[in-house]
């Protein structure tokens, strides 16, 4: 079966669970973000064993389901447990959901990830807003043939994040209380975490956190025409700053559930934001 008939099959079954919902948002969680799903009002769930060609994320502490509800007025399409490289699945079978999205009439997309920090003035437990990333680990789902059904061949990533939503999102932060930096997120393969030597490296390359995730659905998003906004948490400090700043794994979850919950949903909310969403 070919790529768009893969993607249209799941997306027409997806579409059919949904019940005549139809959302225009689209939400990507990653590792630490599943509590959002609380906030979802009068919502559907959709196991993505459901779906006919969609992978299944084998992480633990991914839901591996689909959420549809509203969120703030909003009704919103939320992808629970992302699929990552280093489970071994193939780039196009990690970004079909970004499509799927797409043909539901999602017009713009969230992704959210946990990320380590390699700016020495984050602290775990910051928010930060993407404003770019650097795809070091090379990972491009759009590499072969192209389907111009999807999406132009050469797409356009020189504003990859959407820059009003950036700035709504700084807003939101603010109003909330939480620590919002904005910065750039460099993408590794893992599922290794990174040496001391890197993490110089990379910071030296203009990046602000590291994590394995979401830059490839961002290029999918950008090839699809959608509006992008990128939130990362700081969970950590990454390797060359750890015996500095270390803080244990539960502390650390408690001091940043704030800023997972607080900022994504209060900006869907926010009555300013309609021309946005």
């Amino acid at each position: 079966m070919e790529y768009y008939d893969k993607i249209s099959l799941a997306a027409d079954t997806l579409i059919t669970r949904l019940a005549g919902r139809a959302p225009t948002v689209g939400i990507i969680l990653g590792s630490g973000w599943g509590s959002i799903v609380e906030r979802a009002k009068n919502a559907v769930e959709i196991p993505y064993s459901d779906i006919p060609g969609m992978a299944v994320s084998t992480v633990p502490g991914h839901a591996r389901k689909w959420i549809c509800g509203n969120i703030g007025g909003k009704t919103v399409l939320i992808m629970s447990g992302r699929l990552h490289a280093y489970e071994g699945h193939e780039l196009r079978d990690i970004v079909m959901p970004v499509y799927m999205m797409k043909k539901a009439g999602v017009g713009t997309l969230i992704v959210t990830n946990a990320a380590g920090a390699v700016n020495e003035s984050y602290k775990a437990g910051d928010m930060m807003i993407i404003s770019d990333h650097i795809n070091f680990a090379s990972l491009n789902p759009l590499r072969g043939a192209n389907d111009d059904r999807l999406g132009t061949r050469f797409p356009d990533m020189s504003v990859a994040y959407d820059g009003e939503l950036t700035a709504l999102a700084e807003t939101v932060a603010a109003e909330c209380g939480v620590c919002a930096h904005r910065g750039v997120y460099l993408l590794t393969g893992g599922p290794s975490f990174e040496t001391p030597a890197e993490i110089r490296a990379f910071r030296s390359l203009g990046a602000d956190a590291v994590g394995m995730s979401t830059v490839p659905e961002v290029i999918a998003a950008r090839h699809a025409g959608l509006r992008v906004l990128g939130l990362s948490c700081m969970t950590n400090m990454a390797a060359c700053f750890r015996s500095r700043s270390r803080m244990p794994r539960c502390s650390r979850r408690l001091s940043v559930y704030a800023a997972r919950t607080a900022i994504l949903p209060s900006g869907l909310s926010l009555g300013y934001n309609n021309s946005f969403f």
